[in-house]
């Protein structure tokens, strides 16, 4: 797997990660959306450096010119609720792109610290030969993301996969690495040490859809 940690160097999106993980500042749920929205962005940036691209011709008022421009059928696919900030940060950049969303939650059985991911809700275009990007801000155990990804093959393989997230654990990152096919990349703005006993990344920010859309219900 290639890995691109974003935090290997210095840039804006520190004070993004800073403000995400701040107890006191998350409190704003409005700027804690727009700056998972933001990891969105930077990271959408950086993994276009690494699309297909091909030249296009046009006419200005002045004179023609000539650009590369992305070649890439794009589909972006976040996991409910906590992926749709990331997911917006990804289409302000790749605007083009085709969407698919589903939901995916952990189901802790008699309340115990083990768990099994639920996937229920599903809406997914064609991916054959495509350029999926997978986004889930939070990659813990790893375990969503590849729920995720099974839940995704009757659609069709894509052509390459890219999963984005925004803070990850030492022990998820390993866990998708083990499998995730070898040409796969994963984007990432950060990656923590461990995750507790409860399988939540430490230390983290808290639950991020909690944080972006208040607290849900437990059933």
């Amino acid at each position: 797997m290639h890995i691109h940690n974003l935090s290997n160097q210095n840039s804006i999106l520190n004070s993004f990660i800073l403000e995400m993980r701040d107890k006191d500042i998350q409190k704003d749920s409005m700027r804690f959306r727009r700056n998972i929205e933001r990891t969105g962005e930077i990271i959408g940036y950086e993994l276009s450096k690494i699309l297909n691209y091909t030249a296009k011709n046009i006419q200005t008022p002045l004179g023609p010119s000539k650009t590369e421009t992305i070649e890439n059928d794009i589909v972006l696919c976040s996991i409910l609720r906590a992926g749709l900030p990331i997911h917006n940060g990804l289409l302000n950049y790749f605007d083009g792109a085709e969407n698919a969303f589903i939901s995916a939650y952990r189901h802790h059985k008699n309340n115990s610290d083990n768990f099994e991911i639920i996937v229920e809700y599903l809406a997914c275009p064609n991916l054959e030969n495509k350029t999926l990007i997978l986004a889930d801000p939070m990659l813990a155990t790893g375990q969503s993301m590849l729920a995720t990804f099974e839940a995704l093959k009757p659609f069709g393989k894509p052509k390459s996969v890219h999963l984005v997230s925004v803070i990850g654990a030492k022990e998820g990152v390993s866990f998708i690495e083990n499998h995730f096919d070898k040409n796969t990349h994963l984007w990432i703005a950060t990656i923590d040490e461990t995750l507790s006993d409860k399988g939540y990344i430490v230390p983290g920010l808290g639950d991020a859809g909690d944080l972006a859309f208040g607290e849900k219900l437990q059933n």
